[in-house]
């Protein structure tokens, strides 16, 4: 959409007012100082401009399949990169608390979008694991 100008509604008014030579007796648009009119239009004006960028904005969000895939690669990357973490946190010796509160929270988001009933399966067995090595991180602690 192309803004030409600031003057809304009634810089359009203006320009298209009274012709040069034209007769006295036909149509006139009221004058900026007259009637509460053009100041009415121009408020209307201002909230249709405004919903119609909210409706944009709303129409982007939606996104079309490709955009929803797109969305579900990057959390699967992010619960995959967590997931890298803890394993090479677990084969070195030094896994947190940390580490493991992270992939649960990453778990749990990903839960909130998802309804396919394998990935949820996949998802309960990671959150299970990463219970278990929270429990060892515990046990090993009060031992200690």
């Amino acid at each position: 959409m192309k803004v030409s100008g600031t003057g809304g509604p009634n810089a359009a008014g203006a320009a298209r007012g009274a012709r040069p030579g034209a007769a006295g007796g036909g149509f006139k648009l009221p004058s900026v100082s007259g009637a509460a009119g053009p100041a009415q239009a121009s408020g209307v004006g201002s909230v249709a401009g405004v919903m119609g960028v909210e409706a944009l904005l709303a129409l982007q969000d939606v996104g079309g399949p490709l955009e929803r895939r797109r969305r579900a690669v990057r959390r699967a990357d992010r619960i995959l990169d967590v997931l890298d973490e803890v394993k090479v946190a677990l084969l070195g010796g030094d896994l947190s608390g940390a580490e493991l509160d992270r992939l649960q929270r990453a778990i749990r988001e990903e839960r909130t979008n998802t309804d396919d009933p394998r990935l949820e399966a996949v998802l309960d067995e990671i959150e299970v694991r990463a219970a278990v090595e929270i429990a060892k991180l515990e046990h090993g602690a009060r031992a200690a």
